[in-house]
């Protein structure tokens, strides 16, 4: 799976020019957010710079690449495809010239409608760099900014026309503005440091720079921020509820990080915790699949009594876009990632935890790893539901025949996985365990049912996702 993407911004109100530092380190804590790509622009007062490149943060800015990129407000953004192929052209910040000065724009979400948005463009002379959604944004703004003179004005009437989740950091000559779309999908918050105001994709990027957590951006919020901080919120439907993307508190973001209000550690904890009530099992030792799923295991030991031990060491110098053409040489590739610990498997009566099963695929390889090592049973908990249908906000996680639960019962699916047992958190555990109402959260991959209409060529759509 793989989610779209990380965002940073910050200005300083001291107007020193090392804003793209602290970016380029909020960056790095975000690298788990987008491996393919990183980017920053930034604004000095009289020029905007920007720099981007393919690969890994510290990749992208080595060998002198951050030299002139001297500002006092910029935005950066780090990078997974979802709408748009991994290429440099679709890499971002986005930036572009207009007749009232040049504007960038960094993007996390997937805008469903992109496409009929985009036609709708040419049609109108509007020539295009990338296959991005985001390049359609940026489009759309500067086409109401250049009618009304007014930023926040013209991303309320955008907005309007967006399907889809966003969350956005927008560099518009020297004004930082940040959004977040009106049912809040996906993440976004504000810190502070030193004269400094920053913004990001999830709080651990304020922890590196040492910065303080001030709060969540509101979904629907649009923020202001130059000299001062003016708050702005969209026109929006009360009768829509907000819908924060359960994915994220069970895998996507890091443990370490506030995700509206709520520690993602303790969510992860409390999924371990109930996974143990809802499907006890005699067993000797409780091991997760590395990383995402380490903070569950730790709860199911520590409600369950069961020992907590690792059987599985993960190769972490593998990113998570390895891919292999081959049956053949997936399993590979799952050897590559983990490699088992023999003397802490054989003979062995294991409970054996993962965040999520998606297709299967790589589930049924590191199965068949542990039995080679002489487990003597493996029982599998995972601490997402069953996930049925495919995500259209920005996870690329597999098209709705592709999903091993989209047509296959529990049992069967624990037939195919060749475990001994297999359990699932249940809808209404997981909401509990993350401590927001169900109206409050999108969980459209675990239901079919999604927070906001889908276009008539979804199929469309769904062929262009990467």
């Amino acid at each position: 799976m793989r989610d779209k993407c990380g965002i940073v911004g910050a200005y300083s109100h001291k107007q020193s020019n090392n804003t793209s530092r602290q970016i380029y380190y909020g960056l790095y804590a975000l690298q788990h957010r987008g491996q393919e790509s990183a980017g920053i622009s930034v604004y000095n007062g009289e020029k905007m710079s920007t720099y981007r490149g393919m690969g890994l943060v510290c990749d992208v800015f080595n060998n002198g690449n951050m030299d002139g990129l001297d500002g006092y407000v910029g935005i950066g953004h780090v990078r997974y495809s979802t709408t748009g192929r991994s290429e440099i052209e679709n890499s971002q910040p986005f930036f572009s010239e207009f007749e009232s000065g040049t504007i960038a724009i960094a993007h996390n979400g997937d805008i469903i409608n992109s496409m009929e948005l985009r036609n709708e463009l040419e049609l109108l002379g509007y020539k295009f760099k990338s296959t991005t959604d985001s390049e359609v944004i940026c489009h759309l703004l500067t086409m109401e900014y250049s009618k009304t003179g007014d930023i926040v004005e013209s991303i309320q009437k955008v907005s309007k026309r967006l399907i889809g989740s966003y969350s956005l950091v927008i560099l518009i000559n020297d004004d930082l503005i940040v959004v977040r779309d009106p049912i809040g999908i996906k993440p976004l918050a504000m810190g502070n440091m030193d004269g400094m105001t920053l913004v990001a994709s999830e709080t651990v990027a304020f922890d590196v720079v040492g910065a303080k957590y001030v709060r969540d951006i509101e979904p629907g919020e649009i923020l202001l921020i130059n000299d001062e901080i003016k708050s702005y919120k969209m026109v929006r439907d009360e009768k829509i509820p907000r819908a924060h993307c359960m994915f994220e508190y069970v895998y996507f973001a890091r443990p370490d990080s506030i995700l509206d209000g709520r520690s993602v550690y303790n969510v992860r904890l409390n999924i371990g915790k109930a996974l143990a009530k809802e499907f006890p099992v005699d067993a000797d030792v409780v091991m997760p699949v590395p990383d995402s799923a380490i903070t569950a295991a730790i709860g199911y030991s520590r409600e369950s009594g069961l020992p907590y031990g690792e059987g599985l060491i993960k190769n972490r110098y593998i990113g998570r876009t390895f891919i292999m053409p081959t049956q053949s040489e997936r399993e590979t590739s799952v050897r590559l990632k983990m490699n088992p610990i023999k003397s802490e498997l054989e003979g062995k009566r294991i409970v054996l935890v993962d965040d999520s099963i998606v297709r299967g695929t790589t589930s049924k390889s590191l199965v068949n790893v542990l039995r080679e090592t002489g487990v003597k049973e493996i029982h599998l908990r995972v601490g997402c539901p069953p996930i049925v249908s495919p995500c259209y906000y920005g996870i690329a996680m597999a098209t709705k025949k592709e999903l091993i639960a989209s047509d296959k019962e529990v049992e069967e699916i624990r037939k195919t996985l060749g475990v001994d047992s297999l359990g699932y958190l249940d809808k209404a555990s997981l909401v509990k365990c993350i401590g927001l109402e169900r109206e409050e959260l999108c969980m459209g991959c675990l239901t079919g049912e999604y927070p906001t209409s889908l276009p008539k060529n979804i199929q469309e759509y769904e062929a262009n996702r990467c």
